[in-house]
């Protein structure tokens, strides 16, 4: 067993894993201390929402839960990188989308060349286009 952390939006916990190159399995009792996630007879429990397991995966065995396919199966993006011993578990897709459904852009403020500041809140009740580039 080895150190390994997880990310996700509520921050960072360091878990106890087994890394085997892409592949982590992390004890049953770290994933519900880290994520909330209670693996029962039922699946994997947060509160009254259950995910069962399906027979015949390797989610679950003698080693732990396998991390990436846990992710997969609460329906959550995944990244990781087993070499800096950490992965990043992004917000569930279902969230996502209802976020977008609402047609509300976030509000945040940002300079122009001339390090003039505009705010999208200037620009409420009309139509905008944003363009965006990133050099990476």
């Amino acid at each position: 067993m080895t150190m390994f952390t997880i990310l996700e939006e509520g921050g960072a916990t360091t878990v106890e894993a087994l890394v085997a190159g892409d592949v982590v399995r992390v004890p049953a009792a770290e994933l519900e201390r880290a994520l909330g996630w209670e693996l029962q007879p039922e699946g994997f429990c947060a509160g009254p929402v259950c995910y069962p397991v399906p027979a015949g995966t390797e989610i679950v065995n003698d080693d732990g839960v396998d991390l990436a396919a846990f992710a997969t199966l609460i329906g959550r993006p995944f990244a990781i990188d087993g070499v800096e011993g950490a992965a990043f578990l992004g917000t569930p897709a279902r969230d996502v989308s209802l976020a977008l459904g609402s047609l509300q852009a976030p509000a945040f403020t940002l300079s122009d060349l001339e390090g003039r500041e505009h705010s999208l809140s200037e620009w409420r009740g009309r139509k905008v286009l944003l363009a965006a580039w990133a050099s990476w």
